[in-house]
């Protein structure tokens, strides 16, 4: 493919091959009033050195490039070790996604069947596939499985799942979603149980939730098939290190966002989703799985197999429409999960617990603020703050923090709360720079 702008000769010969006389002809169903009549005010042409000098300011405009997090909500800053950019930008694997001749890349598939390996053991389920685009389409992806396997057609939202996750699940299924809102903390059991019935085809929750909370799984899951439903969980890959795996204890699917895995929380993406379920589900599985054979001498090889999606067979038995993977992303899961191994991931999470809980400890310490949810949380909490939490997230700016995320933005109801997530990476100092930006915060500003 040539990157090369055309001449106005070749433009002319293509206008002509397909009848018009002009490019604006090509546009006639855009209405007059929105089209742009005058050239894009781009400046320019810059010289290689002056486009480095200007994507530089743009770069170090950044607070993100800077500012020390606090983020959560969905992207975590985690650590990444230098051994995951080092191996994961080698030429071999310099594509996005699967190759549409795959069996010639034995490394790709290889490193894909390690991810669905991994994800496996994180999950408590017995087969994953390679990835899909995000944590949300794949709880998406989950809900459409759960009508197809039990010919039902309304999704039960069990708990506090992230508002962004709600979204996507009613942009896809409409009406089809019963939400339970939470009271404050997990899901309420009787609540859950009100909201059940014969037509629902899952329960979907997630687990920590979107405040950090730790929800009840054994009793979600047993709720859901008491129900005849399937029980979807959508969990953080991390907490999985130290939580009990939910396929272990009823899930059927489980799902989540692998961010955390190796990928920088950049501008909300890229992102990958994984998903994982029980054998008896594995042919309504979306997307597609890296599988492990042998050639006809007996040696060992990787194939994609279960290709569900519809490039791949005929569209009206395609499970889903899912066209490819997150195969780069899901190669730095995959080699971040295998530099820090079992211990490593389980120490991660276990700093992640001991920095959130002294932070919350130091936050509720001062006056006007509060934790209002109780119980066990992971790496993230909700803060009360006196004022409004946006006030809290100008003044951290201010002082070179991003101090976490302000829940006003999803619910007015919420905007004296603020999510803070505490990873591995924050230190005593920083978490002292973050109380003290808390301090300087008075009520009613």
């Amino acid at each position: 493919m040539s990157f090369v702008g055309l001449s106005r000769g070749e433009e002319q010969r293509m206008l002509a091959a397909i009848g018009v006389a002009r490019f604006e002809d090509l546009l006639a169903a855009v209405p007059e009033e929105v089209r742009l009549t005058r050239p894009l005010d781009v400046p320019g042409p810059l010289s290689e050195i002056e486009a480095r000098q200007r994507f530089g300011e743009r770069a170090r405009a950044n607070d993100g490039d800077r500012a020390v997090s606090f983020l959560g909500g969905g992207l975590y800053d985690h650590y990444i070790p230098a051994a995951v950019d080092a191996i994961a930008m080698r030429s071999e694997f310099a594509t996005a996604y699967t190759p549409y001749q795959p069996e010639v890349a034995q490394g790709s598939l290889t490193a894909m069947f390690e991810f669905q390996s991994m994800i496996v053991e994180l999950t408590g389920t017995e087969v994953a596939n390679a990835s899909l685009y995000d944590g949300a389409t794949a709880a998406v992806e989950a809900a459409l499985l759960a009508r197809h396997q039990t010919g039902r057609a309304r999704i039960v939202v069990a708990g506090a799942l992230h508002p962004h996750v709600r979204e996507v699940l009613r942009t896809y299924l409409e009406r089809d979603v019963t939400v339970v809102e939470d009271r404050g903390g997990p899901c309420a059991r009787e609540d859950l149980a009100a909201a059940l019935g014969p037509d629902v085809a899952a329960v979907l929750y997630q687990h920590p939730n979107f405040f950090g909370l730790l929800e009840d799984p054994r009793e979600l899951h047993a709720l859901a098939h008491e129900a005849g439903a399937l029980a979807v969980a959508v969990c953080d890959p991390v907490a999985l290190a130290l939580l009990e795996p939910p396929g272990l204890t009823g899930a059927d699917i489980v799902v989540g966002e692998g961010q955390s895995l190796g990928n920088a929380p950049s501008f909300g993406g890229p992102l990958l989703g994984f998903f994982a379920c029980r054998q008896s589900l594995v042919r309504r599985m979306p997307g597609r799985i890296a599988a492990q054979t042998v050639d006809r001498h007996g040696r060992r090889g990787f194939v994609l197999t279960l290709q569900t999606r519809e490039q791949h067979i005929r569209r009206e038995k395609a499970t889903s429409n899912i066209c490819t993977n997150q195969g780069l992303l899901a190669l730095r899961a995959t080699i971040h999960l295998g530099l820090l191994g079992k211990l490593g991931m389980t120490e991660v999470a276990e700093l992640c617990v001991q920095k959130s809980h002294h932070a919350a400890e130091r936050a509720a310490a001062l006056p006007g603020y509060r934790l209002p949810h109780a119980g066990p949380f992971f790496r993230e909490f909700v803060l009360e703050c006196p004022g409004e939490a946006a006030d809290v997230v100008r003044a951290g700016r201010e002082a070179g923090l991003l101090p976490g995320v302000d829940l006003g933005q999803f619910r007015p109801a919420w905007r004296r709360w603020l999510l803070v997530a505490v990873t591995e990476k924050r230190s005593a100092a920083e978490i002292d720079r973050w109380v003290a930006v808390l301090a300087g915060v008075k009520a009613g500003r």
